[in-house]
């Protein structure tokens, strides 16, 4: 299976870019996502003509918009960096996902701290120029900060999504846009859209249902736009249990009476908290390796993403 590519700020990778000629390496980017992204890295302060080290910025509020200063003086460099992101951005659209440095005026995504025009603090809910940019530019990419990454379930979702994502730019975007195509990635994606949005998924069969009414590539765009959403969504335990038990129907004929008490029980253990969810997950799969049901497997919900990066673990 090829590798992933997607976006990263060049410091998480272990490069001393930052302004005091530091970095901020993520082991986790670099010793276990880098086995299936191919990382990109970007260090929008050192591109934009920065160098390292350099003074310290930080994003100033003006009657005209926010600008990068200097913290300490008035140099201004958000012209360097507007050139640099309107150069840079057109490049980006074959990522599949972007990791970003938190708390950074350039690349943080959120909760940046936006100062007045004497240089104090007024606000806490800014973001970075270039992770603005970015969000704009391609809004429904999946996109996280690196300390986010840490929680497990941020962790699993952004993953979720950008294998979703990838699929999606692999199979239907594009000249691969076929009404086939956009009708066997929404049969690909069943099961987890039920388990992130009951609601979506009920609007996108019969989004689909009549694909004549439309120009396919509206429908398209209006599709992922929805499918993205409800994968952004946080699934819930018993969001996930029902999806488990939709799944189960399918297997009736495989599972003994015996089998499919255990497999109940190990639902509802992990629907009280009390197991994570690969231990019910595994039991579905053993089951239908076992009496294969063509419907079942091409479902991604079974295995969003290899299993060697452990998600399902920890949540």
């Amino acid at each position: 299976m090829s590798q992933i590519p997607v976006g990263i700020s060049t410091c998480l990778l272990g490069k001393e870019v930052r302004h005091d000629g530091g970095h901020k390496h993520s082991r986790y980017c670099t010793q276990v996502l880098s086995k299936h992204f191919e990382f990109r890295s970007i260090c929008p302060e050192l591109e934009a003509g920065l160098g390292v080290p350099r003074p310290a910025i930080h994003l100033r509020e003006y009657d005209d918009g926010l600008r990068l200063i200097e913290s300490k003086g008035t140099a201004d460099h958000t012209e360097a960096m507007n050139t640099f992101i309107e150069r840079i951005m057109p490049s980006l659209s074959d990522l599949r996902g972007y990791i970003l440095m938190a708390k950074s005026p350039s690349c943080g995504m959120e909760r940046i701290k936006v100062h007045n025009e004497e240089g104090r603090v007024t606000r806490r809910d800014g973001r970075g120029l270039f992770a603005e940019a970015l969000m704009k530019a391609y809004p429904l990419m999946p996109v996280e900060e690196e300390g986010r990454l840490h929680d497990d379930m941020l962790r699993e979702n952004f993953i979720e999504r950008v294998f979703a994502y990838d699929d999606w730019m692999q199979n239907v975007a594009g000249d691969n846009l076929t009404p086939k195509a956009l009708i066997e990635f929404h049969t690909r994606h069943k099961f987890q859209l039920l388990a992130h949005s009951e609601k979506i998924y009920r609007q996108l069969g019969p989004l689909l249902s009549d694909l004549k009414s439309s120009p396919l590539e509206d429908t398209a765009d209006q599709y992922l736009q929805l499918f993205m959403d409800a994968m952004s969504q946080k699934v819930s335990r018993g969001s996930h249990t029902n999806a488990m038990q939709h799944l189960m129907g399918y297997l009736r004929d495989s599972l003994g009476d015996e089998e499919r008490k255990v497999l109940i029980e190990q639902m509802e253990a992990y629907r009280r908290g009390e197991v994570p969810l690969v231990v019910p997950m595994t039991l579905l799969r053993m089951a239908q390796r076992r009496e294969p049901v063509d419907y079942l497997n091409v479902q991604q919900y079974l295995t969003p993403y290899p299993d060697e990066l452990g998600l399902r673990n920890k949540v």
